[in-house]
C-alpha cells in the first residue's frame, strides 16, 4: 500500500489523506511500519503543469494527413510534447529499430527540479508548435494562473 504522510514538527508525521489515516488507524502502536519513502513535488505545480498541457492541446489543431483529419487525442499530445521537450528514453526493439517514449512524470519518477524544466520546457514547446508568434511566455502564464482561477 501507498500511504502519503505530512510533516507536521521535527520526528513528526500526519496521515495525508484519508485512506492513510484509515491504515494508520489499523497499525497498532509500537508496531513497526517498513516502506520507501520519496518527497513528493510540488502538487500545484502538477496541476499547473495540466493545466498548461489542456489550455495547449485546446488550443491545437493537428494538420491533415493525405486529405484526411486527424482524430485529436490528448495522452498521445502530453507524450509527444514531453519527448519534443527532451523528456524521453529511447527503447530497442527486436527488429533494431528504435522506440522513443517519455519519461514518467509520476510524483515518484520525477523529482522536482526535472519537472520544473519540463514544465519551462513545455512552455517553450507550445509557443513554437501551438501559438507561434501570437504569444509569449508570460501571457501564456498568465492565461494558465486564470485557468486555474476558475478551477
Amino acid at each position: 500500500m501507498n500511504i502519503n504522510l505530512i510533516k507536521t514538527a521535527p520526528q513528526t508525521y500526519k496521515p495525508a489523506e484519508p485512506e492513510t489515516e484509515e491504515w494508520d488507524r489499523k497499525t497498532k502502536i509500537g508496531q513497526w511500519v517498513s516502506g520507501d519513502f520519496t518527497r513528493v513535488r510540488n502538487a500545484a505545480l502538477h496541476r499547473k503543469y495540466f493545466a498548461l498541457l489542456n489550455i495547449g492541446f485546446d488550443n491545437w489543431d493537428p494538420p491533415a494527413v493525405n486529405g484526411y483529419e486527424v482524430a485529436k487525442n490528448f495522452d498521445r499530445f502530453r507524450k509527444d510534447i514531453a519527448i519534443l521537450c527532451g523528456f524521453y528514453e529511447r527503447h530497442f526493439r527486436l527488429d533494431g529499430s528504435v522506440r522513443v517514449e517519455p519519461k514518467s512524470i509520476s510524483f515518484a519518477k520525477m523529482e522536482e527540479d526535472e519537472f520544473q524544466k519540463l514544465y519551462s520546457a513545455t512552455i517553450d514547446i507550445l509557443l513554437k508548435h501551438v501559438y507561434g508568434q501570437d504569444m509569449d511566455s508570460e501571457q501564456l502564464n498568465n492565461i494558465v494562473n486564470q485557468y486555474l482561477s476558475f478551477a
